[in-house]
Order: structure tokens, then sequence, then C-alpha cells
């Protein structure tokens, strides 16, 4: 069963609601408090029932064509499917939804330039425009043989030195605390006159598993190293964590989601005994200026769609946008002092930033708006069978299937609707196998948000490959399920000792999402 606690809609019976969204409580932490416009009470028992998942495995549910309710996009399965629109979009707004594509495929250039529009690129960078990541709204991949990494890089960190940082870190005002000399990511692009920070090596091991059924799997384990570094050393106590650029599609949805819907489904002590602890990450949300429920990145740290446009321009290419005003990027004091003096596309003062309010605004509002594609075969006796091996291999634990949204969402496309996106937005611990010991705010070195997994299954129509997990090292679907462990451990052990059938009615389902 999901983890969804059945109080979470008796809480405003009970007069414990507020629009303020969280409170500090002493030295104890922070407590978020559900908000009681988000839906009204003549909803709250239609909304239960609609999310309570399913035992009936003989027919498809009603609606569970449309993963992203009435914003579902059926059109083009291939590799435009993760590119379309809201189906929901009145035609007066889609014009923004088309400029904010332009500027989000946009190719950024040094300062200073003619085209004064698209200058002030890094001095460093991991990509000149958004689209170069998230190639067609899509997954990025490790590179392969001799290929530059252009979709993957290595996220920095180390321990707090300071009482200041760890102050910083316990008020999740910082979310970690960057290299002194690199920074929060290593960047192995720059400007001309100007060196990258280096370059990631990645070496694989091989992991042989053998299945109940006698199937060897090889997995590829994974080793990731900085080399050709050109400003100085990192820090003795580094700590390096590799990304891969996730899919684009529903994140407005995901935003849509009431936090007293996803903190229902924390359970950090594993009261019920299920070894599921599901928790929050918080982070601080530079446009409300307080801390906040985090619910995107592959650890939840980050609060907002804005905030994460916001740092993507910052830390990938180097542009500056009205949450994050420095023109320099990443650059570092000291180390890459002459980085963050070098020519830029604003005002000094940060008044005018390269990418402008406009700009900003549409490439955000383009990024709630991707919309989820539909589900394919969903009648098919093996795909259903396959759903019937997920919700049985205790999956929905952490990826619960569906949600319903605010009424007052940002955007009116994402407002109420019967979304199925299979997760909780909770950390989990993953286990040692797949630990980057690197932890990001309240998230330990274990611990991974649970990714959504609508769309999953046209990872190869869009993007030319089956690579998943944070580091992309499973090159399917099978072998991103068997390095779950931790948490997930007795779910990965009951697909291994699933019959071949068995198995390959799960991967059905799992493609049809």
């Amino acid at each position: 069963m999901t983890k969804r606690r059945t109080h979470t809609l008796s809480l405003a019976a009970a007069g414990l609601v507020s629009l303020t969204g969280l409170a500090l409580l002493g030295g104890a932490g922070f407590v978020f408090v559900p908000d009681a416009k988000a839906y009204g009470d003549e909803d709250r028992a239609r909304v239960e029932k609609v999310t309570t998942p399913t035992a009936d495995f003989s027919k498809p549910e009603s609606f569970e064509r449309r993963p992203g309710g009435e914003t579902t996009t059926f059109k083009f399965p291939n590799r435009d499917a993760f590119s379309q629109p809201s189906a929901n979009m009145a035609f007066e707004r889609q014009l923004d939804f088309r400029i904010g594509n332009g500027i989000f495929k946009k190719v950024w250039v040094s300062s200073p330039s003619s085209t004064q529009s698209s200058d002030g690129l890094g001095p460093l960078f991991n990509a000149r425009s958004c689209q170069r990541c998230h190639l067609k709204d899509g997954r990025g991949h490790p590179p392969e043989g001799d290929e530059i990494a252009v979709s993957m890089f290595l996220r920095l960190s180390i321990p707090p030195q300071t009482d200041e940082d760890r102050a910083a870190l316990a008020g999740y005002l910082q979310n970690v605390i960057p290299d002194p000399s690199y920074g929060g990511q290593l960047q192995n692009f720059s400007i001309q006159g100007h060196p990258s920070e280096g370059e990631m090596v990645i070496s694989y091991a091989p992991k042989p598993v053998t299945l109940g059924d006698g199937t060897v799997v090889t997995l590829r384990e994974p080793t990731y190293t900085a080399t050709n570094l050109n400003y100085g050393p990192m820090h003795p106590d580094i700590m390096m964590s590799p990304r891969v650029a996730p899919p684009m599609i529903g994140l407005g949805l995901l935003e849509a989601i009431k936090d007293e819907d996803i903190l229902a489904n924390e359970d950090p002590d594993d009261a019920d005994g299920d070894g599921i602890s599901g928790r929050a990450n918080r982070a601080f949300s530079v446009e409300r200026n307080e801390v906040a429920l985090g619910r995107f990145g592959w650890k939840a740290g980050e609060p907002t769609v804005a905030q994460q446009s916001a740092g993507a321009f910052n830390g990938d290419i180097g542009i500056s946008t009205p949450l994050f005003t420095n023109h320099y990027g990443d650059c570092q004091p000291g180390a890459q002092d002459a980085c963050r003096e070098a020519p830029h596309g604003g005002s000094a003062d940060g008044s005018i930033t390269e990418a402008t309010p406009e700009m900003f605004d549409r490439v955000v509002f383009y990024s709630r708006n991707l919309a989820v594609p539909a589900r394919r075969d969903i009648d098919d006796p093996q795909v259903l069978a396959g759903k019937e091996q997920f919700y049985n291999a205790g999956c929905i634990a952490c990826h619960t299937p569906k949600f319903v949204t605010r009424r007052d969402s940002i955007s009116e496309e994402q407002s109420f609707q019967l979304i199925w996106p299979y997760t909780d937005l909770l950390l989990h611990d993953m286990g040692e196998g797949l630990a980057d010991n690197r932890p990001e705010g309240a998230a330990t070195g274990t611990e991974w948000r649970t990714p959504p997994l609508w769309g999953i299954g046209l990872t190869e129509a869009v993007n030319g490959h089956t690579q998943f997990l944070h580091d992309g090292r499973a090159r399917n679907l099978l072998e991103a399920i068997l390095w779950h462990g931790g948490e997930a451990q007795a779910s990965r052990d009951k697909v291994v000792e699933m019959s071949t059938d068995e198995r390959e009615a799960l991967l059905a389902f799992l493609n049809s999402l």
C-alpha cells in the first residue's frame, strides 16, 4: 500500500490550517502547515477517493490515459513527444510558450557582442543553451568514448568548515558549501581567454546480478574523477556527485501538488514498519524569502520551477537572471577572480540582467507547461499484468501513482488536475550502491528524491537512448531497478525473484508510462 495517510484530509476540519506555509519552532526545525485554499472541503472526499491506489488490475482506471490530466498531449509519440504545450492552454497564451521555447533553445555568446540580447555566456559553463542539456526537453546521458560531456556534469561541495557554514546549512539558507576554488559544479567549457575548470572522467566496472530465472544481468558500476584542473587543487575533502539532465515534462504539475499532500507520505521513523521512511527536503526560496518544501532536482534541493531555472541559467550557462543577479555564474573569489571580472551582458549593479525579466518569465512559463504525453497500451493484458506486479512489489510506496493539484496553481493550466506522476517527491535512502556520499540540504549521501516515471517509456523515442538514474549508469529499466537498495531493497528483490513472464510484464507496464 502507498504511504498516503488517511489523516491528510482531516487537518482542515481540526482547524490545523494556515496560509503561512511553514512555521519555525525554536531550534527544532521547520514544520510545514497545509494551505486551506488549495482545494475546498467539498472536494476532499472526492480527491481522497480518486487518489486511492487501485486493487483492480483487470482493466485500466478512469482517466489513466491522461497522466497530466487535461494538460496531457496526444501529439507526436516520437522525438517531439516532450516538447508540446499543455493541451488545455488557451490560444492567446501559446505565444508565450513559443517565445519561451525560443529562449530555451537560444545559444548564448560571450560579451561584448553585437547580439546584446544573447551575450553574457560564462565565463565558465557546461552548456551554451538550456536545450543543449535537455535535448528535445528530455533526458541527458553520460558521455561515451571520447565524447565531451554536454548533458551531464559533476556537482561539487565540501563539508561545513565554520560555525557560519553550519548555521547556514542548519537553517537551509544554503543546501551545500561550495568548493572554495571550483564552486558548486565542475564546468568543462569556458569563453576565450579563460581556462575551463577541468574534465570529468568516468570508468566502469562490471557487476553481475543473477535473476531468479537464471538470467545474468551485468550492471556497470561507475567511478568519477576530475582531471586537468586549471585552478589549483580541489579541497582535500571534496565531495563529487554526477548529474544527468532530467526530463522537463510535467514540472508545473509537480509544482502544483499541495505541500500537505506530499508531507502526508512522510514517515521518517518508519512508524508503520514497512521499511519505507520518506522525508521531505527543504530549501530557501529566493522568491518567497523563506524556507520552502524542496521538490525539484535529483535530491529535491530546489523549491520552485523558477528557482530551478534560475539556478541552471546561473550555474550551467553563467547567465544572470532576476533571481540570481551575479553575471559571473559559479566563478569563485580568489582562484577565479579574473573570471568574476570578465565582461558581461548586464549592468554592474545587477539591476539589468543578461536574461531579462521578460525572457526569464517566458522560459519559466515554457518549463511549467511542457505537457506529459498520453499513456499507450493501457488496456493491453501484459501491461495490466505488469501494473499489478509493480503494485504488488511495493513500488508505489515511493512511486505514488496519483495526486490532485491545487485549485489555485500558479498557472491556470495546472489547476485542479488528476495527475499520475508516480513519485512522492520525497527523499529515500537508496543504499550504498547508489550513494554519492554528498549531502544536499536535508538529504544524506544515500538519499535521493523519487523521480517521476511519467513519460519514461518514450525516452528512447525522444533521446535515442535508454540510460537511467541520476548518472545514467543504468542502460535500461531493468538495470535501473537492480540498482535499487536501502528502502527499495525488498521491492528490488521481488523483481529479481519474478518469472520471466512477470518481469517482462513489469517492463511493459513501465514502458507504457
